[in-house]
């Protein structure tokens, strides 16, 4: 009795197999199938290469082709192996055009796959999506893509599916345009949103299939935003390994750094970007996160990803922290200006003490006391503070210049030397700003050097511009730091310079290495050739001063000569014989 109670079970499991809408298929470890049900095969046919339907990875060998991988990484003699994979059937087919499948193995040496028709359900959720990016609400209307609303909507979505159960991994990649505002101010802002178009353009190429091979799990999918100005924002969901995001964010990098061809000319607009891997935040915990990584990328030099770590989260918040006391510090007078004196090498082995002075800005903090620049000036080039910064350090020092000459006389300093920034030389009308504090300090122009970095002179014709601007005001320019930046002693002629200062990383080895004496002595010979003048920086000893004299340099700054002084320090500097 129970062995015919065992067959007509077993002949209902089989009529039960052949019968249901859900394709059901049995295989051996090495995907030889033995037994399929007739939806399975009717499912997989548009897949299976000349129709063979006898072997389970040579069916999804073009349309998942890391199955059998995935299979040797379950070790378990039992257990799910992939989930809800979405599977797109080849185009041009007849029947079914989105497959779900699901594999698991029953022991060691037997799998069983379930294959579902998700078409339709498929097409209404594109369908969904469409309909929401296409409300004004949800699209970005200069670039037609979704927007920070949509962004939120879809990570939220995201995380909701995550809540519920779904292993799939997720990446957030934050993009900033490295100089956008340099070429919206060249340009115009119409040509900045022309780019920006294009930028997106850029994007959604690299993202289409079939560019795109990221090997995803259950839901796998993408979606690029532009959340505001010249930020982008990507997400990648489905992802297996964190890898995977960066080597799109790599392919992202690389399209968009191409030259753009805009009113006649080529523009170059690389992108930084900062992964956040998805582990359960709030989407805009995500975003401040893959932002903080961005910013890391743009301080390392731009153009490159960076994948978000904790304790960036730590330095971003110390940045916020100075950020706001600067602010605080520009408003409450809490900035100061110092000065180090620039000595003239004077033929006879004498010293000139009065040929200048270079401004430098100090920050006297209520609790922390004096605050050396390097833990301020790149947050205020960051934050947008270092305009306001060098603009208070040239009129505070363009006001000290006066004074002195009026309260010193022929001992006052006959040269006065301020740093620029990259900042400052963007604006279009900086020339006009310098001479507004010229007139109202009634500092004379032909007093007043400015100094460019070598890097950020040799940058492009738009700095070059700027500078050619401020020559025409009567005011003298420097090249600082010279041999640390990119340009050389051949393009020195084509920078509008009438200064060079020799970086002291030249001058603190002159005394024992021939080779930097032969590059101090060349860049001394070119720069003469060409009339233009030359400071040694950072002497410190009296060697040094005896080295860069001997090879001819004008002018010497240094600790030897004095650290830099307050202004009332100074005048009494200057006032010792000897500036002793």
């Amino acid at each position: 009795m129970m062995a015919h109670d065992d067959k007509l079970a077993y002949e209902a499991l089989v009529q039960f197999m052949y019968r249901t809408p859900i394709g059901l298929l049995q295989a051996d470890i090495g995907g030889a199938i033995d037994m399929l049900n007739p939806m399975a095969a009717q499912l997989l046919m548009p897949l299976a290469p000349e129709g063979a339907l006898d072997n389970l990875y040579a069916i999804f060998a073009a349309t998942a082709p890391d199955l059998r991988a995935a299979v040797a990484r379950c070790t378990e003699p039992s257990g799910a192996v992939v989930e809800g994979l979405r599977i797109d059937a080849p185009p041009g087919r007849d029947g079914p055009q989105v497959l779900s499948l699901s594999v698991m193995k029953i022991d060691r040496n037997r799998l069983m796959a379930t294959i579902n028709d998700i078409t339709l359900e498929a097409r209404r959720e594109q369908e969904r999506l469409a309909s929401r990016l296409s409300s004004a609400t949800r699209t970005d209307a200069l670039t037609r893509m979704p927007n920070r609303a949509a962004l939120h909507e879809e990570l939220r979505a995201i995380l909701e599916r995550r809540k519920a159960g779904s292993r799939a991994g997720f990446a957030v990649l934050f993009m900033n345009c490295d100089r956008f505002r340099q070429v919206n101010d060249t340009l115009g802002q119409a040509m900045g949103d022309q780019l920006l178009v294009l930028v997106a353009e850029r994007i959604r190429n690299v993202l289409r299939p079939p560019s795109d091979r990221i090997t995803v799990g259950e839901r796998g999918g993408q979606l690029a935003a532009r959340i505001g100005g010249d930020e982008f924002v990507v997400v990648l969901d489905g992802l297996r390994r964190v890898e995977d995001a960066e080597s799109v964010a790599a392919r992202l990098i690389g399209a968009i750094g191409r030259a753009y061809h805009l009113q006649g000319q080529d523009v170059i607009c690389n992108v930084s970007v900062g992964i956040a891997w998805g582990d359960g935040h709030e989407p805009d915990a995500l975003l401040r996160d893959a932002g903080i990584a961005m910013l890391e990328a743009k301080r390392a030099g731009g153009a490159r990803v960076v994948r978000f770590a904790a304790e960036m989260r730590e330095r971003a918040a110390r940045r916020n922290d100075i950020e706001l006391e600067l602010r605080q510090a520009l408003q409450n007078g809490q900035l100061f200006v110092v000065y180090q004196p620039v000595v003239a090498l004077c033929a006879d082995g004498g010293t000139d003490h009065s040929a200048g002075v270079e401004a430098l800005v100090r920050w006297r903090h209520p609790v922390r006391g004096i605050v050396p620049p390097f833990e301020f000036i790149g947050v205020a080039e960051e934050c947008g503070l270092i305009c306001a910064l060098g603009d208070f350090v040239l009129e505070r020092a363009c006001r000290d210049f006066v004074h002195w000459q009026g309260e010193l006389g022929d001992l006052a300093p006959r040269l006065l030397a301020v740093n620029l920034s990259r900042a400052q030389l963007g604006q279009q009308d900086w020339a006009g700003t310098v001479a507004r504090i010229l007139a109202k300090t009634g500092m004379e122009a032909q007093r007043l050097q400015l100094e460019v970095t070598e890097s950020l002179a040799a940058q492009d014709t738009d700095v070059q511009q700027r500078l050619h601007e401020l020559k025409a005001l009567g005011i003298t320019l420097a090249l600082d730091d010279f041999g640390t930046g990119y340009s050389s002693l051949a393009s020195l002629h084509l920078l509008p310079v009438d200064t060079v200062k020799i970086d002291r990383s030249f001058v603190s080895q002159s005394e024992t290495s021939h080779h930097h004496r032969v590059l101090i002595e060349a860049t001394v010979k070119v720069a003469q050739s060409l009339g233009m003048s030359t400071v040694a920086e950072g002497i410190e000893t009296a060697a040094q001063a005896t080295v860069v004299r001997t090879l001819q340099c004008d002018k010497g700054q240094g600790y030897l000569y004095a650290r830099p002084l307050p202004s009332e320090d100074l005048a009494a500097w200057l006032r010792r014989p000897g500036g002793a």
